[in-house]
């Protein structure tokens, strides 16, 4: 990071201590916790459990803990219009390559609602 501004819904990765088995994730609007699960790899379920959670319920600004197995490889991106490779690895510090290789894609050409993985 260059600057100590933080914008809304921009992603942080967090790095966890060698004794940590899991990372601190900060709820967003219009997170839930199947978004959160997919986006890092993980279920529910784990999710649930880890957050000691009785309900599905989540509050914005809420911490819960992902799994740091789960959020090593990578995390999900869908597409969206006027995305590109190029500004997708910019975005979140990888290369054109590194996305191309992790989602076996031989074009550069994207879809609306693609689902990604993005190395981090």
């Amino acid at each position: 990071m260059t600057s100590d501004v933080l914008s809304i819904e921009q992603v942080l990765l967090i790095p966890t201590s060698s004794n940590d088995n899991y990372i601190s994730y900060i709820v967003q609007s219009g997170d839930t916790l199947y978004s959160i699960a997919r986006k890092y790899n993980t279920s529910v379920d784990s999710l649930k459990s880890l957050n000691n959670l009785t309900s599905d319920i989540l509050g914005v600004g809420q911490v819960i803990r992902i799994p740091s197995d789960a959020a090593a490889n990578y995390i999900t991106y869908t597409v969206v219009k006027g995305d590109s490779l190029y500004a997708i690895a910019r975005k979140y510090n990888t290369t054109v390559d590194a996305i191309k290789t992790l989602n076996n894609l031989t074009s550069n050409i994207l879809q609306i609602g693609q689902i990604l993985k993005i190395p981090v």
